[in-house]
């Protein structure tokens, strides 16, 4: 051992603490509670799960602390302490049942909602940096159904299904993405994305379902609705939104309103790109409030109804919703990662010709963002709730910004990036660092 003075023990013991928590209640039993016909609401004040901490992270603050570097050890201590999900990816059917109960024992045991990540779909990613997933689509389901055993039945729990596996398709991937004959397909990712939020549902009543739906800078409302319509979203809580991205909260907010609309007012047989779109959508927004004489919103600037610059104001598109709607209540509801959305979307400065930039790739300058939170806010009564679903100083991959032949990142310096999930000591301290409101 060695000694330090009392901030750098804080620093250490608030790490160690969460890391000992999570190991003695790993076999606590789960207070089951009554069955449910019907999934509760998140409530004000609900306190969500805190799991234990990436060993990487662990390390990093005693490095920190041995460094004397004391407030820079805090930061990360706080950031592993603030309540984050549970990412579930790989494994058995036997060997995610056992880890699920292992993580719903830690929730009941802190007596919180843990928020859990099924990630796991056969060809994930389009075999890019997060490659993986199932075998195929039978390998999937019978994963899945070993995810849904391991819930404890009547266990208020956050799911949310499948990151990206609505927004990227295997119809959306690169011609030679999968082996020839080995190719998953749209029909059987829409299925199994289905099969999973029907099986966690009848597993567990109390489960509040989210079909991922990937975010503002992707998909217009239209595509993505139908997407997810097409994966029986109506059956479910609703949809998550900004996954490992970077996007705006009040953005995203609008977005996820405008999605719930939508699906309220879209055709059962609607196909995107075949019948016309009747959903506005962020890439043009005009309406009433501006003439229709609209432009494309503006990711980089906070979106409302009352913004002056037009690139911003949403005003048109609320009262197309309004119109549309005429007294029709959306259902679907919404969640927000928020995990690394404080300072918002990332672009190269001016100059920097990357061949492909990969905005989404360990951008720098980035700082953590609204703490997870259940009904945050009442201008946006759909939203559910901000959560952590990325661990944030967890990596998304070995970014080269689309230089040929490159594994360095120009933008940490020339450095090999870590692999996708592993632990980025820069990066997860400048994300504390930057903190959006600041990392308390």
């Amino acid at each position: 051992m060695f000694s330090t003075p009392r901030r750098g023990r804080a620093a250490l013991l608030a790490v160690t603490a969460a890391l000992t928590l999570g190991q003695l209640t790993l076999s606590s039993p789960a207070a089951a509670a009554p069955p449910t016909t019907q999934a509760p609401p998140l409530a004000p004040g609900t306190r969500f799960t805190t799991p234990v901490p990436d060993s990487g992270a662990v390390q990093q603050a005693v490095d920190l602390t041995r460094a004397h570097r004391f407030g820079d050890a805090g930061l990360i201590a706080r950031e592993v302490a603030t309540p984050q999900a549970s990412w579930f990816t790989d494994g058995t059917p036997a060997e995610v049942r056992q880890e699920v109960r292992r993580a719903s024992a830690l929730a009941a045991a802190t007596r919180s909602v843990p928020t859990f990540v099924v990630y796991n779909v056969p060809g994930r990613d389009c075999s890019q940096y997060s490659a993986g997933g199932a075998a195929d689509d039978a390998a999937y389901r019978a994963w899945v159904d070993g995810f849904a055993a391991g819930l404890t039945r009547g266990q208020q729990v956050v799911v949310v299904v499948e990151p990206d596996g609505l927004a990227l398709m295997p119809g959306d991937c690169p011609a030679g993405t999968y082996p020839e004959g080995t190719a998953p397909t749209d029909e059987g990712r829409l299925a199994d994305i289905a099969h999973a939020g029907r099986a966690i549902e009848r597993a567990n009543p109390n489960a509040l379902v989210y079909l991922d739906a990937g975010h503002t800078a992707w998909h217009n409302v239209g595509s993505i609705a139908d997407r997810l319509q097409d994966a029986a979203v109506a059956e479910f809580q609703g949809l998550a939104l900004n996954t490992s991205n970077y996007q705006y909260t009040p953005n995203l907010s609008h977005y996820g309103t405008w999605i719930s609309a939508c699906l309220a007012v879209l055709p059962a047989t609607y196909v995107h790109g075949v019948d016309a779109d009747p959903c506005p959508n962020q890439y043009w927004n005009g309406g009433p409030a501006n003439g229709f004489t609209g432009v494309a919103l503006d990711p980089f600037q906070q979106w409302s109804d009352t913004a002056t610059d037009p690139a911003a104001n949403t005003l048109g598109i609320t009262q197309r919703y309004e119109a549309l709607l005429a007294g029709a209540e959306p259902t679907a509801h919404v969640v927000i990662d928020t995990s690394r959305n404080g300072r918002g979307p990332w672009a190269p400065a001016p100059g920097a010709a990357y061949p492909d930039p990969q905005t989404w790739c360990n951008p720098p300058g980035r700082g953590l963002g609204a703490r997870p939170k259940a009904v945050p806010d009442p201008a946006f009564p759909l939203v559910d709730a901000y959560l952590w679903v990325k661990t944030p100083g967890q990596s998304d991959g070995e970014c080269n910004r689309g230089v040929p032949g490159s594994t360095t990142d120009p933008e940490w310096g020339g450095i090999t990036d870590p692999a996708a999930g592993a632990w980025f000591p820069q990066q997860a301290l400048q994300l504390a660092q930057l903190a959006v409101p600041p990392l308390r």
